[in-house]
């Protein structure tokens, strides 16, 4: 494997967080903040607590995810869209690196940065609500995984977008929706049992519910299930990718 060539490539992408620094870290702390201040504050008066726990820590893992999920697709798509747009795109793929190494350094770039910024907004969470992880280990593999993940889903939009626009598209559409339809600020226990059943094929459900239940020991569905289906959202993703430099798509025309 070539280490120098993932070394520069992940390290031009790492800097390129620091020259963004207000959009790629403050902004994001500073929108979650304002979810604590209007969710934690304003309905969280309303609702006492969840299982046992206070609305405002209860709410906490659903806002880092929120957070994780759409920055790792905006890192990893904004990413490899720019050299596909200025057009540097056929310099790398002409490059002795393999598709590999290409894969490695971007979504290990846009995932590291994710987890920069989750961390930063459990710290910032602090700050409103006092926080217990009860299973770290499990805290830290469900954020790796859910980053990777999606750092992954956020290469593929970047290979198919065509255009700015497009890179919002899955975004704003999809995986917001989903995010907040997940159980991000409830618990789908609270939903009529019909939507109950519903809100099983929402995907978000299963990251939501693990990264919940390694704060506060408390799930909507089982953490078995939730670390199986992560995993299998991850072979998918790879499985994508893998076919897309396979055949060229977008790539090659």
């Amino acid at each position: 494997m070539n280490i120098h060539a993932i070394r520069a490539i992940y390290g031009f992408e790492m800097a390129r967080t620091w020259r963004t620094l207000m959009q790629s870290v403050i902004s994001p702390v500073i929108s979650t903040s304002l979810y604590f201040v209007v969710f934690g504050a304003a309905i969280g008066s309303r609702i006492p607590q969840v299982g046992g726990i206070s609305y405002g820590a209860f709410i906490v893992p659903g806002l880092v995810m929120l957070s994780l999920l759409t920055q790792s697709i905006s890192n990893a798509s904004f990413g490899i869209y720019f050299p596909k747009f200025t057009g540097t795109i056929y310099e790398l793929l002409s490059a002795p690196i393999s598709y590999l190494e290409i894969v490695v350094s971007y979504v290990g770039a846009a995932a590291t940065k994710s987890i920069i910024l989750g961390l930063i907004i459990l710290a910032t969470a602090r700050l409103f609500v006092p926080l217990h992880v009860i299973h770290p280990f499990w805290m830290v593999l469900f954020l790796v995984l859910t980053a990777v993940t999606f750092s992954l889903v956020g290469f593929i939009i970047g290979i198919w977008a065509d255009g700015f626009e497009k890179l919002q598209v899955v975004p704003l559409l999809i995986i917001t929706p989903l995010t907040f339809l997940g159980g991000s600020f409830y618990s789908i226990e609270m939903l009529p049992l019909l939507w109950q059943k519903v809100a099983l094929f929402n995907p978000v459900v299963y990251l939501v519910s693990g990264f919940r239940w390694s704060f506060y020991g408390m799930a909507d569905v089982s953490v078995g299930v939730s670390l199986g289906m992560t995993v299998v959202f991850l072979g998918a993703s790879l499985a994508t990718v893998a076919w897309i430099f396979k055949t060229g798509y977008r790539l090659k025309a």
